[in-house]
């Protein structure tokens, strides 16, 4: 069964939540990781959603904001110890637009010591991609999206799954018109919603380049999507989040909707 673990929610600044990653997984038990979160905790919510490193072959990294990125800095880390004793087999590929591959090597060399950076084009692939360009990954044809973000390049994908259905990941900008004829009827959208329409004032998504969740579910009306998941989210009510995000959503998109906590799993 296919399905998406979910092993964080959360928007940059969130103290309650992880910051918003998780996992495609395929029927065979290989994990496609997306994003890594802001740090440490990365390889915690791998543990604690029971997710072996050793089937983490890929990774796709968005864009370079904090929360996203930081968390690589650990993999490679924990990666290392791993390639140490030889017990990983094959090499670790990470995909990721060509400035923020320049941007990564460059922190990388700058702060990570040597028995980590000697991993980087041996054991650890750094794959530049390209807006549209098509890459096998595990049994799956990504199709990179340059999502056309208001503030720094970002990079979503579209893919297929085996059981036929199509799911669009936007990263964590508001999805854009010049994407339409991509996402335009897939089964599943992965699109961020920073708060709901009545904290507008507290949380400024606008302002950002953000969602709410009125906004999140409008848009999959006007994309005649089937199943709407909510994610790059608020921490200010993780007791009510679901309940409350669901409800608001409810009120405009009459599909599925999915409103994941932390390690939630999501079956596709």
């Amino acid at each position: 069964m296919e399905r998406l673990n979910i092993l964080g929610t959360g928007h940059a600044m969130t103290l309650d939540c992880y910051n918003t990653c998780f996992t495609l997984e395929d029927d065979a038990g290989e994990h496609i990781l997306v994003d890594t979160g802001g740090g440490l905790q990365i390889i915690k919510q791998l543990r604690d959603a029971e997710i072996d490193f050793r089937n983490i072959h890929h990774i796709i990294l968005s864009h370079k904001h904090t929360d996203h990125i930081l968390g690589l800095f650990w993999i490679i880390r924990y990666a290392q110890k791993f390639f140490a004793k030889d017990n990983y087999d094959g090499k670790l590929i990470i995909y990721m637009h060509p400035e923020l591959e320049s941007t990564i090597r460059k922190i990388m060399f700058e702060v990570l010591p040597k028995k980590f950076t000697n991993l980087i084009d041996t054991k650890i692939i750094f794959q530049s991609v390209e807006d549209k360009e098509e890459v096998k990954i595990l049994n799956y044809t990504i199709r990179f999206l340059d999502i056309h973000a208001k503030k720094d390049r970002q990079f979503g994908f579209k893919t297929r799954l085996k059981n036929g259905k199509t799911l669009v990941f936007l990263g964590d900008e508001t999805f854009d018109e010049t994407l339409r004829a991509e996402v335009q009827g897939v089964d599943w959208l992965l699109h961020e919603a920073m708060c709901m329409e009545s904290e507008v004032d507290v949380f400024k998504p606008y302002e950002k380049m953000h969602s709410t969740v009125k906004r999140a579910a409008e848009i999959a009306v006007s994309l005649q999507v089937k199943n709407l998941v909510l994610y790059h989210a608020g921490d200010n009510d993780l007791e009510n989040r679901k309940r409350e995000y669901t409800k608001e959503a409810r009120q405009y998109f009459n599909g599925n909707i999915y409103v994941p906590d932390d390690l939630d799993r999501i079956e596709l």
